[in-house]
C-alpha cells in the first residue's frame, strides 16, 4: 500500500510552524565539526553503498527525503556559524545569518514532521573543510549550500509525483534563493552580477539530478547516502 505523506496547506502550514519553537533551537545547539573537504562528484554510487548507508527511498518519499537530507546538512551549519561566530562579524551579518539558520530549521523539521516514520535518520555534518573563525570561509561555504540547495530543488521537479509536495517545494526553493542573493551580497556588496553564474543564458537557475548534488554534498556528511531507488 502507497504511502500518503500530509504536507499542510497554509494554515495548517502555520499550525505545524508552531511546533518548530525554542527546543529545536537548543537541541540542535551543540551540533560540532567533524573532518572532511569538498570534491564535487567525489563520490559514486558504488562507493555510498554499504551495510550502513542511509538510503533515501523512492518516489516522492525518497525525493521528501532527499530535500530533508539537503536542510539537516545546513541547518547544522548555520548553527554552528552562530555557535562559533567568526571574527569580527557585524551585528547586521549576524541577523541576516541568525534569520537563516531559523529558516533552515524551520525547513528540517517540517519535513522531519511530514515524512514522520519514513523519515532518514539525522545524519552527522562533516565541516572540517570550513574554517569556522574565517569570514571568507564561512560565507563561501554558505554560497556553496545555498546555490548547491537551490540547483537541487530545481533539479528534482520533475520527479515529484503528487503536486502538493511541487507546490512545497516551489516555496522553499524560493526561500533558499532568497537566502543565496543575501549570501552574495554579503561577500560583494552592491555587485552588478548578483547571481555570479547561477543563471544561464536563457535567464534560468541551474538544476541538478540528485546524483550530482549527492556527490557534491557527501563530504561534508559523516553518513554514507544513497539515492538508487530515487525517481529519474
Amino acid at each position: 500500500m502507497k504511502k500518503t505523506l500530509t504536507l499542510f496547506s497554509d494554515p495548517s502550514d502555520r499550525e505545524m510552524l508552531s511546533k518548530v519553537n525554542r527546543r529545536y533551537f537548543l537541541r540542535s545547539a551543540g551540533v560540532a565539526a567533524t573532518t572532511g573537504a569538498f570534491i564535487l562528484g567525489a563520490c559514486t554510487e558504488q562507493d555510498l553503498m554499504s551495510d550502513d548507508t542511509v538510503d533515501l527511498g523512492s518516489g516522492d518519499i525518497g525525493i521528501l527525503n532527499y530535500a530533508y537530507a539537503l536542510e539537516q546538512l545546513e541547518a547544522a551549519f548555520y548553527i554552528q556559524v552562530l555557535t562559533t561566530p567568526y571574527l569580527n562579524m557585524t551585528d547586521m551579518e549576524k541577523w541576516i545569518l541568525t534569520d537563516i539558520r531559523n529558516h533552515e530549521i524551520v525547513h528540517r523539521e517540517f519535513f522531519k514532521t511530514a515524512l514522520a516514520g519514513a523519515a532518514i535518520k539525522g545524519l552527522t555534518p562533516n565541516f572540517s573543510a570550513i574554517d569556522f573563525q574565517s569570514r571568507d570561509s564561512v560565507l563561501g561555504a554558505a554560497k556553496l549550500f545555498e546555490d548547491t540547495g537551490v540547483a537541487a530543488y530545481n533539479g528534482a521537479g520533475k520527479l515529484i509525483q503528487d503536486v502538493k509536495y511541487l507546490l512545497v517545494a516551489g516555496k522553499i526553493v524560493s526561500v533558499e534563493a532568497r537566502h543565496a542573493s543575501a549570501i552574495a551580497d554579503l561577500i560583494n556588496p552592491n555587485a552588478l552580477e548578483f547571481a555570479n553564474g547561477q543563471i544561464d543564458n536563457n535567464g534560468l537557475e541551474h538544476a541538478y539530478s540528485p546524483s550530482v548534488i549527492l556527490g557534491g554534498v557527501a563530504p561534508f556528511i559523516m553518513d554514507k547516502i544513497s539515492g538508487k531507488n530515487l525517481p529519474h
